[in-house]
C-alpha cells in the first residue's frame, strides 16, 4: 500500500505545473485591460503580474517621458524605491504609451500617434478611440482588483516630463480618486517638471500676481491643454466647472517637484507654445507660479489646499538625477 501510495504522489507531481520561483518572470510583461472592450497594454514590473495572486501594500507606477522609454523609468523606479527604503514587495510598474512603431506594439493595443498621449488624446491604432486617461483608469482598477491584489492599501502615480503633464491632467481630470479612498485605497500624485500645467480659469501670471493676458496675443490660450476651454469628452461628460474641478483637485495628495537648474527656456524637450509660454519661461517658474495660482484660487473660493512642492538643489531635468536622493525619494513616496 505505501509503494501504491509514493507512486501515486509522484505521478500527481510530474503532472502539476512548477511553481513559479521568485523573481522568475521578464520584467516587461502584456497585461489585459478594460472592461467592455478589452485590450493589451505593455508594463515593466518588478514582480509577476496577475492572475498570480499579489500581497503587495503599496504600488508604485511610474510614467515615462516623451522618448516612451518604460524600460529606462522603470530602472530608475527601482533605485527610487530603494532609496526611499520601501518594503521589498512594494509593487513597480511602468507602463508604456506605444505607437505603432515602437518594438512589441501589436493591434491588440491602443496605439497613439507621436506625443498625442501626453495630453489624454484618443489612441490612433491597434485599439482605437481609448484615451491615455481612461487607460491610466483601467491601471488603478486592474490594481484595485481584490482578487489579484487584496493587501493593497495605496497607489503612488509618478509622472515625470512628457508624463508629469499627463498627470498633472488626469489628477484634475480623473473621477476614481474618491471612489479609491472608499476601496481604502489612497492615491498619491507626483507631478515631477511637466513642461505645463492646466489651469482653472482664465487667469494668468503676471508679474506677482495673476491677470487676464493683454491683448489678443495668445488666442485660445485657455483652451485645454492649457485651460478648461473645448474640454475633451473625458472631462465634457463630467459636467464641472473650473471651481468645482479645483475643489476636487485641491482635496487630492498631490506634491510636485522640479530640479533647481531646469531653468532653461530653449530645452528641446520644453513646451514653447504660447498657452505653455504664458505660464513662464522655465520649468522652475511655471511650478512656483502654478503653485502661486493654487493658492489665489483657495482664497478666491474659501478652500485649503496644501500640495507640498520642492525644488532638488543641483538638478536639471533628468529624472535619474531628481530621483537619486534618499531625502527626495521619500518625499515622493510618503515615507
Amino acid at each position: 500500500m505505501a509503494l501504491q501510495l509514493l507512486a501515486l504522489l509522484a505521478l500527481l507531481l510530474a503532472l502539476s505545473p512548477p511553481a513559479q520561483a521568485a523573481g522568475d518572470f521578464a520584467a516587461r510583461q502584456e497585461i489585459s485591460l478594460g472592461h467592455d472592450r478589452p485590450y493589451r497594454f505593455a508594463v515593466y514590473a518588478n514582480q509577476a503580474l496577475p492572475p498570480t495572486p499579489n500581497m503587495s501594500r503599496t504600488a508604485v507606477v511610474v510614467l515615462h517621458g516623451v522618448k516612451r522609454n518604460a524600460d529606462d523609468y522603470f530602472a530608475i523606479g527601482q533605485t527610487l524605491l530603494k532609496s526611499a527604503g520601501m518594503a521589498p514587495d512594494t509593487l513597480l510598474v511602468a507602463p508604456n504609451f506605444m505607437t505603432r512603431n515602437d518594438a512589441g506594439a501589436s493591434d491588440a493595443m491602443p496605439l497613439w500617434g507621436g506625443g498625442k498621449w501626453m495630453q489624454g488624446d484618443l489612441s490612433e491604432h491597434g485599439v482605437q478611440g481609448l484615451s491615455s486617461f481612461e487607460a491610466l483608469d483601467d491601471i488603478v482598477l486592474y490594481l484595485a482588483n481584490r482578487a489579484h491584489f487584496p493587501q493593497l492599501r495605496e497607489v503612488v502615480l509618478i509622472g515625470h516630463s512628457a508624463g508629469a503633464q499627463l498627470m498633472q491632467r488626469y489628477a484634475v481630470l480623473n473621477q476614481l480618486d474618491e471612489r479609491m479612498q472608499a476601496a481604502g485605497i489612497h492615491l498619491r500624485y507626483v507631478i515631477s517638471s511637466p513642461s505645463s500645467y492646466l489651469y482653472f480659469d482664465a487667469m494668468r501670471p503676471d508679474g506677482d500676481g495673476f491677470a487676464l493676458p493683454k491683448g489678443n496675443q495668445c488666442p485660445g490660450y485657455d483652451n485645454y491643454r492649457y485651460g478648461i476651454g473645448n474640454p475633451p469628452d473625458y472631462l465634457k461628460r463630467q459636467a464641472l466647472d473650473g471651481r468645482q474641478l479645483f475643489a476636487r483637485y485641491a482635496a487630492r495628495d498631490i506634491t510636485y517637484l522640479v530640479g533647481q537648474r531646469d531653468d532653461d527656456p530653449n530645452h528641446r524637450f520644453l513646451d514653447r507654445a504660447c498657452g505653455a509660454a504664458l505660464q513662464g519661461k522655465t520649468r522652475v517658474e511655471r511650478q512656483l507660479n502654478f503653485v502661486r495660482y493654487e493658492q489665489l484660487l483657495a482664497m478666491r473660493w474659501n478652500l485649503t489646499v496644501q500640495h507640498p512642492e520642492f525644488e532638488i538643489e543641483g538638478a536639471a531635468h533628468s529624472a535619474e538625477r531628481l530621483y537619486r536622493s534618499p531625502a527626495t525619494a521619500r518625499r515622493m513616496l510618503g515615507q
